[in-house]
């Protein structure tokens, strides 16, 4: 309820209209997502995911500037679950592995985490993969920010003592990188037919046997 100052005005409560910028949002990046899917990267123009969301394509432009800027945050919503401003090292399924003592059940849960992150990803990263030069800097940035991830969790192994002795945490970091990558995902999932559950596994033994002493 807006409330009312000592002269007598209404002072303007702010929450309906923050509410509904969310809502439409949210509409945006769903109506982008199914477009994207159903139709591929060229026919999903900002006027069309517009349409599809019933908003303004002033808004759609406003809020995410281009479409490799929507294609970005169509990426951050579908790897986060949601659209909440909370860094992913933040989010329950890291800090629980932060908080992990045993340093293989920590590998078994990062790469539980890795996992979900590409099975939410997967389909979006192909699309965007073929969508050529326009979204390259997209994805190019996506790996950047995985790289950083990465870089902290091999920071944190070696703060707890975790890291084999004569691990380099630099290079330990990049080759962690590449094993937790994508492309790695996707041979094992939809080249070799390896379920979700193989694929940990796997993971969980080679960074073992890879960092640990």
């Amino acid at each position: 309820m807006p409330s009312t100052d000592p002269a007598g005005r209404r002072s303007y409560d702010a929450s309906g209209r923050q509410a509904a910028a969310r809502r439409n949002r949210a509409a945006v990046l769903r109506a982008c997502g199914e477009l994207l899917l159903a139709e591929g990267y060229q026919a999903t123009t900002m006027r069309a995911v517009a349409a599809r969301a019933g908003v303004s394509p002033e808004m759609v432009y406003k809020t995410y500037g281009s479409k490799p800027g929507l294609m970005k945050a169509l990426w951050d919503t579908t790897l986060a679950g949601d659209d909440d401003p909370v860094p992913m090292s933040e989010r329950p399924a890291l800090q629980q592995v932060w908080a992990e003592k045993d340093a293989r059940r920590k590998l078994r849960q990062y790469a539980a985490f890795v996992c979900g992150f590409h099975e939410r990803t997967a389909p979006l990263q192909s699309l965007l993969g073929e969508a050529g030069p326009e979204v390259a800097q997209v994805l190019a940035t996506t790996e950047r920010e995985r790289l950083t991830g990465v870089t902290a969790f091999i920071a944190h192994l070696a703060q707890q003592g975790m890291l084999r002795a004569d691990a380099a945490p630099t290079q330990e970091a990049d080759a962690c990188w590449v094993l937790t990558g994508p492309h790695v995902y996707t041979q094992l999932t939809a080249g070799r037919q390896w379920d979700a559950a193989a694929y940990q596994r796997w993971l969980s033994q080679v960074l073992a046997d890879s960092l640990l002493p």
